[in-house]
């Protein structure tokens, strides 16, 4: 059915983990309907098994063979998979692996062809899911290559925003991996992902140091004077709002973060570390950089509470909202960036000085 509501793409995630019931209780609240069309990537048989060993929310289940299929009011799923997977709960295995690659396989073709708007996707297990089709950290590094983009992983909440330079790499490397051109990559990412997708208009930017106490003018590192400033400097020349470098203790210790719109961290623990304490209930992961939306919790599998339906459904949400958020913002960017108004001589319209 037409609908002018954007249709959410949602993946299943390792059906073994978190994945179902955090989208159950997500999609429970009737106003999710009012606010768009949810699309899930799945199997119905797994849904119901999840559903009924919670006792969650009996919620019907919309069965299309594509997203263009999806009716705008009823909660839709796309079955992926064989109806002879098994579920195992809190088991991390090779059929759960499969499972959520056949989703997240699924959801990115109907994104490419227009049949979903926005993506969000549930946890997987980053070591089950590995095969010949899959050899990636991460959905991030995934969706970079299926979409030829290069990436920025930001995570988001109400009151923090934090990118990362490097991501899924081992810390041993992070300091060879890190250079003047890869910072500038990220900083002229993050700097028009704060202008399109949030609408800020004259973003500030903190960056963060590499070395304790951002090296101590050297004392504690060279990164900070070879890399780091030489990349800041650069960016201001490019009109990029870049401070720093900045020590990571201090600035979100003393609470500098509220005068700035993002932090740019050098390495994947710098940054998510901090931010998953200060906002882990609410925080979002969203994958900047690319011409595609796609956001996720920024929780994991949870394979321990799986089964015990204590898991929260708040990031999921969340991450839902934004991605519905960032789909408006960039529809509205485009229209305001359409049709500038063009400078006008004064004196060809007869008007007096």
């Amino acid at each position: 059915m037409s609908s002018d509501k954007i249709k959410v793409g949602i993946t299943q995630g390792d059906i073994n983990g978190i994945g179902y019931e955090v989208i159950f209780k997500a999609l429970a609240d009737p106003r999710m309907l009012e606010m768009c069309t949810p699309v899930i990537y799945g199997s119905s048989k797994v849904a119901a098994y999840h559903r009924k060993a919670l006792n969650l929310p009996s919620i019907s289940l919309n069965s299309i063979r594509s997203g263009d299929e999806a009716h705008s009011k009823r909660i839709n799923i796309v079955n992926c998979l064989d109806d002879n997977v098994r579920v195992e709960l809190g088991k991390p295995t090779e059929a759960s692996g499969e499972a959520a690659f056949l989703a997240l396989e699924k959801a990115v073709e109907e994104l490419k062809k227009g049949a979903i708007d926005v993506l969000v996707t549930a946890p997987i297990n980053k070591k089950v899911i590995q095969s010949t089709k899959f050899d990636f950290p991460g959905h991030t590094e995934f969706l970079a290559k299926e979409f030829s983009g290069q990436p920025l992983m930001l995570m988001v909440s109400d009151k923090l925003r934090v990118g990362v330079v490097t991501g899924h790499i081992p810390l041993k490397e992070v300091s060879t991996a890190i250079s003047k051109e890869l910072i500038l990559e990220k900083l002229r990412i993050l700097n028009q992902t704060l202008k399109v997708d949030f609408i800020i208009r004259k973003p500030r930017i903190a960056v963060l140091g590499l070395n304790p106490h951002a090296g101590d003018n050297g004392l504690l590192g060279k990164e900070e004077i070879d890399v780091i400033i030489p990349a800041l400097e650069t960016a201001r020349q490019e009109g990029i709002m870049a401070f720093g470098p900045y020590a990571a203790d201090g600035l979100f210790g003393a609470d500098q973060i509220s005068t700035f719109d993002a932090v740019l961290a050098m390495y994947h623990d710098q940054g998510l570390t901090p931010f998953k304490a200060l906002a882990f209930a609410t925080g979002v992961n969203f994958t900047a950089g690319l011409s595609v939306i796609r956001t996720s919790p920024d929780h994991g599998t949870a394979f321990e509470i799986t089964g015990q339906n204590e898991a929260s459904e708040e990031s999921f949400l969340a991450a839902i909202y934004m991605a519905i958020d960032v789909f408006n913002n960039r529809k509205q960017y485009k229209e305001l960036t359409a049709n500038p108004l063009k400078s006008v001589d004064v004196n060809s319209l007869g008007v007096d000085e």
